[in-house]
């Protein structure tokens, strides 16, 4: 029997699912979008719930879906839905439909649901967010909630290990140790879920490098139509050796034998299929936030490190304790709210996580320094009109060594 494990995301999804809006889940293959909708299932059947659940992997059902709105009900009621009691009570039949990708207008599809059958609560996933946008239209907005799944947080690793965990406890040194333990396997095999539930590293090597081949490698092979191989993995190597440093369009051009706009147009499938996110630098002035060059970071550590050095490591260093820091960040607040900052003197901030109360200052140390980075001494804002000002919100984020300082804090203790 499968266990299924509630994922932190479901706290916001759970405040959608009796409004009319459709849920749309994005997400890389293997990340757990089909595990979430069975989550789903699962709950909404002990509380007595009206569903369906369709994959459309069987390539019966596509076909089903793609004649038309009608045809769909009609399956349902052959099914044994019962189209009216929920029309009737005015609550919901709830229909979850996993890979919508590949339904041939799924926009349409939905539109005709949103607009004329309310009743019908539709919950999709999809594995190809460029192939999912490029099929949806504007005709879709305003009738659905979108929710990003990415691998793993390390405290969902914690609780897919069973591995008890409570905010703000204070921990022993033996706990302490026992986390960091559990901390380092998580930076060097990264965040997908069949990787954390796979005891056996070489085991866990050979999954990961299936994912690259089959899911990275193919599917945008296939989305781009790209004719050298060699050179687009020679770009996705390149990336991977540099997560966490400078994006450099016109050197990643040189280094792969690549055209700029064949490099700019990789890089935008590798963010829309959840390879690699681009960081922006802050500022308060939008057009220079646009023209500085950006960071580059892999969405996982174990790709990472597979892309980049072929297998799995057996120590953390400090690029893959960096990029586990932004994947924890990009996880709990999204892509548009962590940036970094740097000034003209190449003094540098790690991370600004924007939030509406004040911003973020997050330095990724491997080790915990002795003192305060002076850098964190100065607000970003206040450098750029050439005044100073102390900054209040900051933390220093380490794995190895003692915190000296209280705002000094272990990756688990980040959100506290």
């Amino acid at each position: 029997m499968t266990i299924l494990f509630r994922r932190a995301v479901m706290d916001e999804i759970e405040r959608y699912l009796h409004t009319d809006d459709v849920i749309v889940l994005h997400g890389a293959r293997q990340v757990g979008k089909t595990s979430i909708l069975m989550y789903l299932q699962d709950r909404l059947a002990a509380q007595g719930q009206p569903m369906s659940y369709l994959d459309l992997e069987d390539s019966r059902l596509v076909a089903i879906l793609d004649r038309g709105v009608e045809e769909f009900l009609r399956y349902l009621q052959e099914e044994g839905a019962d189209l009216v009691a929920p029309q009737v009570s005015g609550g919901k039949l709830f229909v979850l439909i996993d890979e919508v990708q590949y339904l041939a207008n799924p926009s349409s599809f939905m539109k005709r649901i949103a607009d004329h059958h309310r009743y019908l609560k539709l919950i999709v996933s999809g594995s190809s967010s460029f192939e999912m946008k490029s099929k949806f239209r504007d005709s879709l907005v305003g009738r659905t909630v979108d929710f990003e799944i990415y691998p793993l947080s390390f405290r969902e690793m914690l609780t897919f290990r069973g591995v008890p965990f409570a905010p703000g406890q204070t921990f022993t040194e033996k706990r302490t140790s026992e986390l960091q333990a559990l901390y380092v396997e998580y930076a060097l095999y990264g965040g997908y879920p069949k990787i954390v539930l796979t005891p056996e590293t070489d085991v866990k090597e050979r999954y990961l490098q299936q994912i690259i081949d089959t899911y990275v490698r193919k599917d945008i092979r296939d989305l781009a139509e790209i004719r050298d191989i060699t050179k687009f993995n020679r770009l996705l190597e390149a990336l991977a050796s540099q997560s966490g440093g400078s994006l450099n369009i016109a050197e990643l051009s040189n280094t792969c034998g690549l055209a700029r706009p064949s490099v700019e147009r990789y890089l935008f499938l590798l963010e829309q299929t959840y390879v690699i996110r681009l960081v922006r630098p802050f500022s308060r002035n939008l057009r220079a936030e646009i023209s500085k060059m950006p960071k580059v970071y892999l969405c996982d550590t174990g790709l990472m490190q597979m892309l980049w050095l072929k297998r799995l490591q057996r120590e953390v260093v400090g690029p893959v304790f960096e990029t586990s820091i932004y994947t924890e960040l990009l996880k709990r607040y999204g892509s548009q709210q962590v940036g970094y900052w740097r000034t003209a003197d190449r003094r540098e901030i790690d991370f600004i996580v924007r939030q509406p109360a004040a911003t973020l200052l997050i330095e990724a140390k491997l080790t915990f320094p002795h003192g305060i980075p002076a850098t964190l001494r100065v607000r970003p804002e206040a450098a750029e009109n050439g005044s100073s000002g102390a900054v209040e919100d900051y933390r220093i984020v380490g794995l190895y060594g003692h915190p000296g300082e209280e705002r000094m804090v272990f990756p688990w203790q980040l959100y506290q």
